[in-house]
């Protein structure tokens, strides 16, 4: 299973550390950026199934990671990074 460490990018393992100290839960929105960000990092484009309509909050995560289909992974860790950075000087 692949993990940030295993990425090579000690910035982004950082980052991903990181978030969790965050004194204040960040909201849907930086959530679900934080997470498809995230993905895409590690695993590059979404290949899943789509889950069942049913599956609300899944729905919502396989969209937002599908959505950043096409970014390479260097792209995403990036983003990611500099999206932790700014909610950490928000929520820390």
């Amino acid at each position: 299973m692949s993990t940030p460490e295993s990425t090579g990018n000690d910035a982004f393992a950082k980052a991903a550390k990181e978030i969790n100290d965050l004194t204040k839960k960040p909201n849907n929105t930086e959530l679900l950026q934080l997470y498809s960000l995230f993905k895409q990092g590690i695993f590059g484009d979404n290949t899943t199934a789509q889950p069942g309509m049913f599956d609300l909050s899944g729905k919502a995560k396989w969209n937002a990671w599908n959505e950043k289909k096409g970014k390479s992974k260097a792209d995403a860790q990036a983003e990611y990074i500099a999206l932790v950075e700014e909610l950490k000087a928000k929520y820390a």
